[in-house]
């Protein structure tokens, strides 16, 4: 194999195990270089290989995907292998009878690989909709606001960082876990997302603080001292918001409906309200155009907010937000 080969194999590994870690899409993954690469081949190797960074890996094994997700997946890397192959390959076939018997769970993991090398893993529901609420598995606006903060470092290191609407946690633990935060505070509404998300923090190695006054040092300064608060948008007071002092604050995939923006708008003036001689917490908002009538709402009322907050003032407005469409497995 030329070192062109190895390196596009490399590849192809590699993008098979980013996507069966987060259980991606199946059409997501590139099943059509695969198959070209197993004409070219007269061995098992790369099949092996793949089956090894997927369903072998040692994040799947001790964190298992759902078993249906992974009964889809081999059966695809079945197909492909027999379309070019006669001879049956045993290991593909043991894998597919190992997950036969395994019972199939309300909850599954997705392992989420980040450019540090560390990995976020959640536990999260196989249903869209659960216990009444979407917030117990990751959009991806919140894939998409991760990744941003990745490449974005400066503008959470140091700093306390007030999520609103965390859901099953993923945008909150790899800010943690790459772009060093003073203090994180993950916030929900809904009791059972809340135990779901205090478990997963858990999971991916944080200690749980109750809340600690400003400018709080965590014992391990590696890490940052990191809560969860129960939050409702519509209820939440000026006074329990400015008690978390954050210099920014982020939403993902909170915008599904037009009440849900006059309820983010009426949180987000309740952070910048009574800061007027201080500079208010930075917001980065990231959502996926379902419903054009709640992006327009959204983006009308935030600009009416902002307009309201620096009139008359000599202040730059600015608003950061971050939009994904809702067709394929990521957006732009």
């Amino acid at each position: 194999m030329t070192p062109e080969e190895s390196a596009e194999a490399a590849r192809l590994l590699r993008s098979f195990e980013r996507r069966f870690l987060a259980a991606r899409a199946l059409r997501s993954f590139p099943w059509q270089t695969l198959e070209e690469k197993l004409r070219d081949s007269t061995d098992s190797e790369l099949l092996l290989a793949i089956l090894q960074k997927t369903v072998k890996h040692p994040l799947s094994v001790k964190h298992p995907p759902s078993a249906k997700y992974v009964h889809c997946f081999l059966l695809e890397l079945i197909k492909k292998h027999e379309a070019v192959h006669t001879e049956p390959l045993d290991e593909l076939y043991e894998a597919l009878a190992e997950v036969l018997t395994t019972e199939e769970s309300s909850q599954a993991h997705r392992s989420y690989l980040l450019p540090s090398g560390d990995a976020v893993t959640l536990c999260e529901s196989t249903a869209i909709i659960s216990h009444g609420t979407t917030g117990l598995v990751t959009w991806n606006a919140a894939l998409y606001l991760a990744e941003w903060a990745v490449e974005n470092p400066a503008a959470f290191t140091n700093r306390t960082v007030l999520e609103l609407g965390s859901g099953a946690g993923f945008t909150g633990l790899a800010i943690c876990k790459v772009c060093h935060p003073r203090a994180y505070i993950f916030s929900d509404c809904h009791s059972r997302v809340l135990e779901q998300l205090r478990g997963n923090i858990l999971l991916n190695g944080f200690s749980l603080e109750p809340t600690q006054p400003p400018g709080h040092c965590p014992p391990d300064s590696k890490k940052p001292t990191v809560t969860v608060a129960q939050l409702d948008w519509d209820l939440v007071t000026v006074s329990q918001l400015s008690a978390f002092q954050p210099d920014t604050v982020i939403a993902a995939d909170v915008l599904y409906c037009p009440e849900t923006s006059h309820s983010l708008v009426r949180a987000l003036r309740a952070l910048s309200a009574g800061q007027t001689d201080q500079r208010a917490p930075d917001a980065f908002v990231a959502f996926t155009i379902r419903n054009p009538e709640t992006s327009q709402r959204f983006t009308a009322e935030l600009v009416q907010m902002l307009t309201h907050r620096f009139q008359g003032r000599n202040q730059n407005i600015s608003a950061d937000v971050l939009v994904t469409d809702t067709q394929g497995d990521k957006g732009h």
